[in-house]
């Protein structure tokens, strides 16, 4: 008898006038009398902080690796809780000597670091509302979000100057104060002052601070952060978040982790690399500091990730199925390299732990002595402590989810979520191996339906629901800043409505499968779901990235792929061409050779004819940020990717008009 994670609280509901039919409400079994809310006594997440610094003053907290002469990365170095609340205390202080008050932004621009989490407890400490200027989009988008936001005050890394001085001419009539991470020049000083903005190093705004200032008082209806999101089109929207959703958030994070794995606490570590300008690994270092755990930030160099990694040591990690994929690969080549004996040992040693871990096993009792004599070089290339995994942003392929979790001696939760619903909204549970493949089960604050989408054949009522996902519940945004009337397009009869599509499993987990808007039509009036056709087209083992593209004045299909780049060396070796990659992906043969696999892959996975590519381009280069082809959580901007490629995209049209059909 299989078990259902999920309860039914709510009927389905057919298709009345012009609303179509919805499945029933569902919650997670953990809030099945009622969803987490936050208690009376909490206000802001100032908190979170204030206590875990009572609890553990001397803890270190946040850390960083210093460069050494010779240029290299040393070891971390760490500012402890009281450190980082004294620095707080001050910056929030030098802040309201400066005219920033209770409800006024703040923006917060760089990397991770220390800083970052600073000027946000600081803001916190204030109540003033914080805005993350996105680290990746540009200075146009900067110069929107200011304007936008109405910005006062703004904490800038010391790389990053440069862009917001460019852009203040345009903004600097909301625009006072511009504090540095780092150091300023006196010419950069004097480039803000002549447009009337205030340009300080961070040693010196601590400086106009105190440690005796009153704190406001705060409530938990106080706009915490507007987060705007990159979005794949269009202006970015700014997301409002209060202190209740962020903390709510927090402490169901809390909660799962406690029923279903083991609270971190202060000896935990957490790894810091995904943006924190990015709802997800903000409310994860909240999480590790209500926990009072060390956080330690990446270098910002994806050259050094895994070097960071393995100098850090952290026990909790989280990221993007990118990343995860790139872990895999790596060790699946090396585990490949090391003979054949080997290589039959650690396949004998993964399928006896599946299996047992398929048989209920907890994955730390499913073989702890293979775990010793074999898994345990695999946790190596994450530190050799990672107890705890999450994958967030875009699915997570099934293969590589199931490796992970098998190999690494470590729990892996998928989850999945958006800005509006503050981080994760659904996440699958530790130990559960029939949700690998899916995001899970709605967490304690969220409840959740598929409502149909008749014009893509999903229907939320058939023996297999489908549908698109709506959630209600205790933490999600509270309107799009400025705009009601984007709010009320997503925001119907209290349903916050999605845009991707999810498939209801037995168990009463979610599976994403599609995306609402990602649909069009081909010139004979076949709908193509194309997220669902590059996932496919992505099982293909010779290529890292791929975009397709088709639209209505055309009768096929044509992509742009970017090929791994050893398997189409390898293919280049064995078949006698130039074997360095940039003339590979120029070569007539190796794009006949990749369109054919990707068809074979298409045909093996029951993609319809009209779903089959006719012309491919091979593009050396990964789809970058500095290009504008992807978001900071690498989804494809589709109108970017067309505008980029629309010369290659014409010339595959007519190759693919001129081949046999």
């Amino acid at each position: 008898m299989s078990v259902t994670y999920t309860v039914k609280v709510e009927d389905s509901r057919p298709e009345s006038g012009k609303k179509p039919s919805a499945g029933p409400v569902y919650r997670c079994i953990y809030a099945k009398y009622g969803l987490l809310d936050l208690p009376d006594r909490m206000h802001s997440p100032w908190e979170f902080f204030s206590e875990s610094v009572k609890r553990n003053p001397n803890n270190r907290m946040l850390g960083r690796r210093q460069t050494t002469d010779s240029k290299q990365a040393g070891p971390y170095v760490w500012i402890t809780y009281q450190e980082a609340y004294d620095a707080a205390l001050r910056i929030g202080s030098a802040m309201r000597n400066q005219g920033v008050n209770p409800g006024d932004r703040c923006g917060i621009y760089g990397s991770n670091c220390p800083e970052w989490i600073i000027a946000m407890e600081a803001c916190n400490c204030q109540a003033v509302t914080y805005v993350p200027l996105y680290d990746t989009l540009g200075a146009n988008a900067v110069e929107f979000i200011v304007n936008h936001a109405e910005v006062a005050i703004a904490f800038v890394q010391e790389n990053k100057l440069p862009a917001i001085l460019s852009c203040l001419p345009a903004c600097c009539s909301y625009l006072k104060t511009i504090v540095c991470f780092a150091n300023v020049s006196s010419i950069q000083k004097k480039e803000a002052e002549e447009l009337g903005v205030s340009l300080f190093s961070w040693k010196e705004f601590s400086e106009l601070g105190s440690l005796d200032c009153e704190l406001p008082q705060k409530q938990k209806t106080d706009i915490c952060t507007i987060m705007y999101t990159s979005g794949t089109t269009g202006e970015p929207k700014g997301v409002i978040l209060t202190n209740k959703a962020i903390m709510t958030e927090v402490l169901s994070i809390d909660q799962l982790i406690e029923i279903t794995d083991k609270a971190c606490s202060e000896e935990d570590t957490y790894f810091s690399f995904l943006p924190l300008a990015h709802v997800y690994d903000q409310i994860m270092e909240t999480y590790f500091i209500k926990r009072g755990s060390s956080i330690g930030f990446w270098q910002g160099d994806v050259r050094y990730l895994m070097d960071d990694i393995q100098e850090l040591k952290p026990t909790a990690f989280c990221a993007v199925p990118r990343v995860y994929d790139r872990i895999y690969t790596g060790i699946v080549n090396k585990i490949a390299s090391g003979g054949l004996i080997r290589n039959k040992l650690f396949q004998y040693a993964y399928n006896y732990k599946l299996r047992n871990m398929e048989n209920g096993f907890p994955q730390d009792k499913a073989s702890p002595l293979l775990d010793k004599l074999v898994f345990d070089k695999v946790r190596q290339a994450l530190g050799g402590k990672v107890r705890l995994m999450l994958s967030g942003a875009a699915p997570l392929p099934r293969h590589v989810e199931e490796f992970l979790r098998v190999s690494c001696c470590s729990n892996l939760s998928q989850g999945y979520g958006l800005t509006e619903s503050c981080g994760g909204c659904f996440t699958s549970l530790a130990n559960v191996m029939s949700m690998i493949g899916t995001v899970g089960v709605p967490i304690t604050t969220i409840e959740a339906r598929l409502e149909s989408v008749p014009e893509m054949g999903y229907d939320a009522l058939s023996s297999v629901p489908r549908g698109e996902i709506c959630l209600r519940g205790n933490t999600l945004f509270s309107g799009y800043y400025k705009r009601q009337d984007l709010t009320d397009e997503v925001v119907i009869d209290g349903w916050f409505h999605t845009g991707d599509i999810g498939e209801l499993q037995s168990d009463g987990s979610m599976k994403i499968i599609d995306r609402k808007k990602n649909i069009f039509k081909l010139s004979q009036g076949e709908y193509v779901a194309v997220e669902n056709i590059e996932n496919t087209y992505s099982r293909c083992p010779l290529i890292a990235s791929i975009w397709v593209y088709g639209n209505s004045f055309e009768s096929f299909l044509v992509a742009v792929v970017v090929p791994e780049r050893k398997a189409l060396e390898d293919w280049g070796k064995e078949n006698g061409e130039a074997t360095d990659f940039k003339s590979l992906c120029e070569n007539p043969k190796a794009r006949k050779y990749i369109l054919n696999e990707l068809n074979s892959t298409g045909q093996t996975h029951h993609l319809r004819g009209f779903e089959l590519l006719k012309a491919v381009y091979l593009e050396p280069n990964p789809f970058d940020m500095e290009r504008d082809l992807v978001t900071p959580t690498f989804k494809l901007k589709r109108p970017q990717l067309l505008k980029y490629y629309k010369d290659r995209i014409d010339e595959l049209y007519s190759e693919g008009k001129g081949a046999k059909v």
